[in-house]
């Protein structure tokens, strides 16, 4: 049974349109979270540096300061997770948001109970709650996850990770020189039946952006043409 404090939490929403902000704090609330709307970017930076919440959810456009400017300057400082709420068509914007550093996105016009979902989901990972109960500590080289304590450290450096690259990370270690799909990784690790797999494509990026020697040549995460990526231990 899945304790309701791994899936509730403070929600801040940011959102311009009073009637979709409306809507999406009825949603949250009957879902048992504490919700506060604001409608622009620099009130919503302002207010998470304040009280950091435990998830945004967050629209592209605003006015002041645009959603990818706020998700970029709240990953300068904290991990909190980001769930961006994107027009429907919008997939170069989609992609960018996730290159920011957002856990997830929904599309305009969306469902709110979608919605709500994928905010207890992104919750439930950003807290560890899907870890397993015993000790488990995945090592590679000076590459080290601790999968309770939610940290991954690469020699004496703590990697900071979101919640989406710190499972992703922990599940290819789990499953060493074992190639996978971009849909089967978006059904692994983000509990998606369905969904665009260039979201996969873009958190591969990311890790290896902090895991790897260069990036540009990974020899971690490895991509496999035609199938999608696998994890290659260091030698020895």
């Amino acid at each position: 049974m899945v304790n309701p404090a791994e899936t509730t939490g403070r929600i801040l929403v940011v959102d311009d349109d009073p009637t979709v902000a409306e809507v999406v704090a009825r949603y949250l609330l009957r879902d048992g979270h504490q919700v506060e709307c604001v409608a622009d970017g620099v009130e919503a930076l302002r207010r998470a540096q304040r009280d950091l919440p435990d998830l945004v959810v967050l629209d592209l456009m605003l006015p002041g300061m645009d959603g990818l400017e706020v998700c970029r300057r709240l990953r300068e400082t904290s991990p909190v997770p980001v769930v961006m709420l994107t027009a429907l068509g919008e997939e170069t914007d989609r992609l960018v948001g996730l290159e920011t550093g957002a856990d997830d996105y929904v599309t305009k016009p969306f469902s709110p109970r979608e919605l709500a979902l994928r905010v207890r989901s992104v919750l439930r990972r950003a807290r560890g709650a899907l870890a397993p109960t015993g000790t488990e500590v995945l090592r590679d080289g000076d590459l080290v996850v601790d999968v309770n304590a939610h940290e991954a450290h690469r020699g004496e450096d703590e990697l900071a990770l979101t919640a989406r690259e710190f499972d992703l990370l922990a599940f290819l270690l789990r499953h060493p020189r074992q190639a996978f799909g971009r849909d089967q990784l978006l059904q692994e690790v983000w509990g998606w039946s369905f969904g665009d797999s260039s979201t996969v494509t873009v958190h591969v990026r990311r890790l290896r952006e902090k895991i790897e020697d260069d990036p540009t040549v990974p020899r971690r995460i490895v991509t496999v043409w035609g199938v999608g990526y696998r994890y290659e231990p260091e030698a020895g």
